[in-house]
């Protein structure tokens, strides 16, 4: 049986049409998932397989896009590494204990994924179960610049300023607790293979809010670890960010099989700066799904104007869908991939 067609679109193979997902596609836009959260905490669903496995599935079911995601939250390793943590709603993660020592980093546990999440992996093992075979399993993590940056700063941050200070005034800290984090989250992310996941992604979701040679010394070989740990699992490995065209190239260098790039420059533009040995995801910008479907439908038609059809492309927002996003909308914009992907590209 052949592979999931978003699957084959990582591996640059030649597909009958472009595989369509979107970051963030139950939480912000379902109205099934709104009563669920009426009920639940993000982390009580992450938390409970038979909760977490019933979201995954919604925006499949609703949507009918290509790929269902892993509903988790990136800090969810947090739970093996002896790092108590919680999630203020309208804020985000809150950790009540940020790092600040080298005894801080030293105290980090590093234990086996299936022992520091075992409800995440009953959860995949479960869904690969129930979900047609066409339907890629999307699993992931966040690099480890990320995790770092809410580990550091304790909190959401707009200049992620203790981090930026690790990063420049205390090189060895920062090596020592990058190196940590490497090896629990290569270990996280091979622990969902090995349940069942068809594709990975790893977001860097803060990384671009660094100067590109900051990048490329304190935090590319990091991520460039994780993606050689996962080379030898066979499947696609995707690699976001956001904010920063200028790191483009640099994502590309981390290694990862497809790159995702946000709105903040041409999707054919950033495939020239990525590569032709690499995939693609994106780009639609996700505020633009706030208005007529019609300006949607045009914004659409340009992203895969630029795509040309060539193999390695996946369709998605240049970052998660936006709170208000009305999700019939989403379902026409995946029906309008759908059908003119499938369509030779006007010249």
């Amino acid at each position: 049986m052949s592979a999931p067609l978003l699957v084959r679109a990582c591996r640059r193979e030649v597909v009958e049409r472009t595989p369509v997902w979107f970051m963030r596609q139950a939480g912000r836009c379902l109205a099934e998932y709104r009563a669920f959260r009426e009920r639940y905490g993000i982390l009580e669903m992450a938390r409970t397989p038979e909760l977490c496995a019933r979201v995954t599935r919604m925006p499949v079911d609703r949507l009918g896009v290509d790929g269902a995601v892993l509903y988790a939250d990136i800090m969810l390793p947090l739970d093996g590494m002896g790092v108590p943590f919680h999630i203020e709603p309208e804020l985000g993660p809150i950790v009540e204990r940020p790092i600040r020592t080298d005894a801080d980093v030293d105290a980090i546990r590093v234990v086996e994924a299936e022992e520091a999440t075992p409800y995440l992996f009953e959860t995949i093992r479960a869904l690969r179960r129930d979900l047609r075979q066409e339907t890629a399993l999307i699993g992931f993590a966040g690099a480890p610049f990320t995790l770092a940056s809410y580990l550091i700063e304790g909190r959401p941050s707009r200049d992620h300023a203790l981090t930026k200070t690790m990063l420049h005034a205390e090189p060895g800290r920062w090596a020592r607790l990058m190196t940590t984090l490497v090896e629990i989250l290569s270990r996280y992310l091979l622990a969902q293979v090995h349940s069942g996941v068809d594709v990975i992604q790893l977001f860097d979701s803060w990384a671009g809010t660094l100067a590109p040679a900051d990048y490329e010394r304190a935090v590319l070989p990091y991520s460039r670890a994780i993606f050689q740990r996962l080379a030898a699992a066979g499947v696609p490995r995707i690699h976001f960010a956001t904010g920063n065209p200028a790191l483009t190239p640099l994502l590309a260098a981390a290694g990862a099989d497809v790159v995702s790039v946000d709105w903040r420059q041409p999707l054919d533009a950033a495939w020239s700066a990525i590569g032709p040995d690499r995939g693609i995801q994106g780009n639609l910008d996700p505020a633009v799904c706030l208005a007529p479907f019609p300006v949607v439908a045009d914004a659409a038609r340009d992203v895969l104007r630029r795509a040309a059809g060539r193999p390695g492309h996946v369709f998605n927002l240049g970052h998660g869908v936006l709170p208000g996003t009305d999700a019939d909308l989403l379902a026409r914009l995946v029906e309008l991939v759908r059908v003119e992907s499938a369509e030779p590209i006007a010249a």
